[in-house]
Order: structure tokens, then sequence, then C-alpha cells
């Protein structure tokens, strides 16, 4: 079994190393989310960091750490963003050279806002198509090319820096009953949990992981870190394969659960933060609220903390984010529709197939070249979840050949 570590994590000395680098940012409390869950909702908002996120604290707080003997040949890094940029800044800050390599699937926004903050300090390498293949890749760089390499969590300086958060949160607020934190590899958690576990122990620290990236969950069920074969890469800035060496113990030791969140609950989240609060965050950065469904009978009329882990979202992903809301909400349903072969089929399937409310809002043949005998891929919003039944039942009564896509993975992957 794990145990944790004699290292100390001097969360004081992070602090003071950090207090003119970081922003200080707000606890607010938030009336909608507290109205809704009957308790006192307070959101730490490190989306409002001058990187937008909080991976900024760890990797200053490392690099400016390291003796000048590890800074000759200039620091390394691998990132799925947000470590990237917390890195680009710390470089241009202390005038050193930096590498940053990132996966080829990192949002656009998130490489651009990398080298903004890096300038001519840093050069950017996009490479595999996961985090962990862009790991492999920047450390066997860092080793060719005789470097330090700057890991986005599994490192007691990366840990250290990022339970700051956890020290200003408790700077600003007594009575806490639970601090929601977002998992990736475990840098955040590790270093709020230990932070809380010292000085706040009774307060319960509750890890949020997405659906499609359980890999600090299968590390606490298999007793040691595993690597998953594959995960959703769709939630970029908590996605690893496998949680940290020196995170996954601390996390065993601090965390109350680990718990996990559908990537469509997440999207409905990030949606509801925009429309209802103005607050814009990324996926990762949804994930400590987006869990409060899971626990509105546990936290009512407690004081809760959700960790607003960051804002870094490219505006083209919102489309896919509004179409995984609709699908998780059961307002959007794709069918193969195979059409009867005769005049007003279609006519009849709009005036008495569908409800008053539904819409038709993608309409395809499969076969380009055989459409009078070729299903069709039918894509129908509904306006509330219940009209699902209707709908199907209206199907059945006029005969329609249907086949449900949302019930097939492997056709839906296909063809939707």
């Amino acid at each position: 079994m794990y145990i944790t570590t004699a290292y100390h994590l001097d969360f004081a000395a992070a602090k003071e190393r950090l207090k003119n680098i970081v922003n200080r940012t707000p606890l607010q409390l938030n009336t909608n989310l507290s109205r809704r869950y009957e308790a006192n909702v307070y959101l730490k908002r490190e989306d409002l960091q001058v990187v937008r996120s909080y991976k900024l604290r760890g990797a200053y707080n490392m690099i400016s750490t390291l003796p000048a003997e590890k800074l000759l040949n200039g620091v390394t890094t691998a990132s799925a963003g947000n470590h990237a940029q917390g890195f680009a800044y710390s470089c241009k800050k202390l005038g050193i050279k930096g590498v940053v390599f990132m996966p080829v699937i990192t949002p656009r926004q998130k490489v651009n806002q990398t080298r903004m903050f890096g300038e001519d300090n840093v050069e950017i390498k996009l490479v595999g198509d996961t985090f962990d293949d862009c790991a492999i890749a920047a450390k066997q760089y860092t080793i060719e090319h005789s470097m330090t390499f700057v890991p986005p969590f599994d490192d007691y300086k990366i840990i250290e820096g990022q339970g700051t958060v956890a020290a200003e949160i408790l700077e600003d607020l007594g009575g806490i009953d639970f601090v929601f934190v977002p998992i990736g590899g475990g840098g955040l958690s590790a270093g709020v949990g230990s932070y809380f576990n010292q000085h706040s122990p009774n307060t319960k620290i509750i890890g949020l992981e997405p659906e499609g990236a359980p890999s600090m969950l299968e590390a606490f069920k298999a007793g040691h870190p595993v690597t998953l074969a594959n995960i959703d890469r769709f939630v970029d800035g908590a996605a690893v394969k496998r949680v940290g060496e020196l995170t996954y113990p601390i996390c065993r030791q601090v965390l109350k659960e680990v718990h996990l969140v559908p990537e469509g609950k997440i999207c409905s989240t990030i949606l509801k933060l925009y429309n209802e609060d103005a607050i814009v965050v990324e996926p990762a950065g949804a994930l400590s609220i987006a869990c409060l469904d899971d626990y509105a009978e546990r936290i009512k009329g407690k004081t809760v903390v959700c960790i607003v882990s960051g804002s870094n979202n490219d505006i083209d992903r919102m489309p896919e984010i509004k179409e995984r809301s609709l699908q998780y909400e059961r307002l959007k349903h794709y069918f193969l529709v195979r059409f009867a072969q005769r005049p007003g089929a279609l006519k009849e399937f709009v005036n008495y197939v569908l409800g008053p409310g539904d819409d038709i809002t993608r309409f395809e043949y499969i076969q380009k070249t055989n459409k009078e005998s070729g299903p069709a891929l039918v894509g129908i919003e509904l306006q509330h979840r219940h009209d699902y039944e209707a709908l199907v039942e209206n199907m059945r009564r006029y005969n329609v050949d249907f086949a449900e896509l949302n019930k097939n993975d492997t056709l839906f992957g296909y063809l939707v």
C-alpha cells in the first residue's frame, strides 16, 4: 500500500514565491447555485488567473526553484494546454528558454495563448494525439538536448504550487464542509487536499474526473497508478491515461472520494454557467460544478467550494459542446430511417410523426447513388425530453422502419 512521502510540502514558501506572479483569484458566493442546492456554494475563480488557469502556480513554483546549472540549456514540458501557458509565462518572466510539447489535437486557442505568453522564450512542438504521447516525445527531447523537464503534475514543487489555491480559500473562508476539485494527473487535488488535510481536516475533499478518463478512480481501485488503454479526450484539461506516481499516494490519503461526471453533463454545465452567470469555463473547469446534482442531498445546508480550474475554451468547440449537451439531456436523437417507397412518405413523416415542437436538424441519405432504397440519417431535436416517447410511438404507429443511433455506439461513431 502507498503511504504519503516524507517530503515536506512548504506551501508558505510557495505562496511567498508566487505573491507577485499570480492573481489572488476571488472566492465568490454564487447565488444561483446556492439557491438551487439550498447551500452556500462558493466558486474559486482560477479561470480569472493570469493565464486563465491555476497551472501557473505549479509551473512557476518549480522553475523558479531550479538551480542555475539546471537552467543552462533551458527547460521542456508536455501539456494539453493550461500547463503549457503557465510554463510559457514562467519562462518569459524568468528569462529562460523553454520548449513546449503539446498534443496535435490541442485547441488552437491554447496553442496561440501559449505562444503569446512565452513570446521568443518558447518554442512549441505539436506531437501525438494525447498528452501521454507528447510526454514521451518531450522526455526524449529533454535527454537528447540536456535540458530539464518540468512535468505538468508529477513533482512535489508542482503540487506545492497548486496547493496555494487552498491557502487562499481558507484565508477567505472558514467552516468549509466540502471542496470539489477537478482531477487530471492529480497535481491540484494532491496540493489542495494536502493543504486542507493540514489546516482544515474536517473538510471533505471530493475529486472529480470525466467519465471517459477515470485514471485516478482506476488507480484507487487497483491500489496503484494504472495506464488506461483508451480515454475520451474531450475534457482535454483532465484527460490523462495515467495519474502521477507522486500525486497518487497523496490523493489516496487526502481525497474523501473520486466521482465521475459524464461529458454531456459537463457540456450542459458550461452552457448553463455562460447563460446564467456569464462565466466562461473550459470542460475541466466545469467538473466541480457539474457534479453538484449528484451531491444535492449531502451538501444541503452546507458550505461548499467548487474550484473552477480554467477558462481556456476555444470558441470553435461550442457546436460540439452544444451537441453533447443536447444528447445528454435527451433532447437530440439520431435515427436511420428507411422511408416507404411511395409518394408523400417524407411529408407524412413531417406532418404526422413529428410532434409540434420537434425539429429536424439533420437529414441526409446514406447511399448517395441509391436514394430511392437507401436509408436516411435523420437528426431530431426535441423541446422537452419527455417528447421522445411520443416520437418513437408515432414512428411505430405509422410503420416507419427506423433504427436508433444514440443507442448504438458503433453506428453512431461512424455516421454522426
